[in-house]
């Protein structure tokens, strides 16, 4: 027997709350292998695969929790924390705000199901003060859709799982090998694509202090605030800074080409502010420059800001047509 099916046939549903739990708190640790299992041995009645049911969509709950109060207490700082350890933190972070932006509670609902998603959408909602009662059920929602997905999974193709388990014992060189190499070279892709992107704009960085004395001088630069709406509305900034998102700084002719161009996030290593500054860079605009250590920076050295307006996150009430 595979030692996955062995240990959770000894250990049951605490095995599977377990591991569910760790994944949710944000360890690479997956979770859905072994819910699939769950289902699988449940067939055999060796199993009681209600029980581990419950389990998983209690300790989803409580990881979600854990974040939640975290973004509620700590705010956007939270969502950059778990972003900065991504191979790709500006598209982390940007995903996550369009996604949350988009779809509000129906975002957690779902969130499961969505790579990437999982962990940080308990924390933003937390951030931008969504009700916890209407979190708490959009966070039961997507467990137990998610649970009772890769259970059911399990369940229906026993068989399937059981083949898959025996060649995986008979094949396992073989699939760490390809396992591995497909993990690296993603790593040196992701490598690469930041290296590329550094390149342009390194020498372009400006100082916050630099920026305090130009923003105080006869020729102010112009200052651009690179985020979506939630991360505009979620911390402060610059006064008189423009609010735009990359999209948004990539479709602008009307930016001056005679004067600077600083651009700053509340990202990890300023990274949407450099991609910015890449975008102009490539169209001409010699004079754009990331601010580093964007808005934390700012406001480290006691700088004035104006404070972001928070947006209240409201579960979708349907409309129905009134009677006549």
């Amino acid at each position: 027997m595979d030692p996955s099916a062995s240990a959770l046939l000894h250990y049951g549903a605490p095995l599977v709350g377990l591991n569910v739990f760790l994944q949710q708190i944000g360890l690479p640790i997956p979770a859905v292998p072994t819910m699939i299992v769950a289902g699988a041995l449940s067939t055999s009645g060796r199993f009681d695969l209600g029980l581990a049911f419950a389990a998983a969509v209690a300790a989803s709950l409580v990881a979600d929790l854990a974040w939640f109060w975290a973004g509620r207490r700590h705010g956007y700082r939270v969502l950059r924390l778990l972003c900065r350890i991504s191979l790709s933190p500006d598209t982390c972070v940007r995903q996550t705000e369009g996604i949350f932006e988009r779809w509000g509670f129906y975002s957690v609902l779902v969130s499961k199901f969505i790579p990437g998603f999982s962990t940080v959408a308990p924390p933003i909602a937390g951030a931008l003060r969504m009700k916890t009662s209407a979190f708490v059920v959009a966070s039961l929602g997507s467990a137990a859709l998610w649970a009772g997905a890769a259970m059911a999974v399990g369940a229906l193709f026993a068989r399937e799982v059981d083949a898959l388990f025996a060649w995986m014992a008979a094949n396992i060189a073989l699939g760490t090998l390809v396992l591995s190499l497909l993990v690296a070279l993603y790593v040196v892709v992701k490598a690469f694509e930041r290296w590329r992107m550094t390149r342009f704009v390194v020498a372009a960085m400006i100082s916050v202090d630099e920026l305090r004395a130009a923003l105080a001088g006869t020729s102010p630069p112009l200052v651009i605030d690179v985020g979506t709406r939630l991360a505009q509305s979620a911390r402060p900034h610059i006064p008189g800074a423009l609010p735009l998102d990359l999209d948004a700084i990539a479709r602008r002719t009307d930016l001056p080409r005679d004067r600077d161009i600083v651009l700053y996030c509340a990202c990890p290593n300023e990274v949407s502010a450099r991609r910015a500054a890449a975008i102009l860079l490539r169209r001409g605009l010699r004079r754009a420059r990331p601010l580093a250590g964007g808005i934390d920076a700012w406001v480290a050295r006691g700088f004035p800001v104006e404070p972001g307006t928070p947006i209240e996150v409201r579960v979708p009430i349907p409309k129905v047509a009134a009677r006549r």
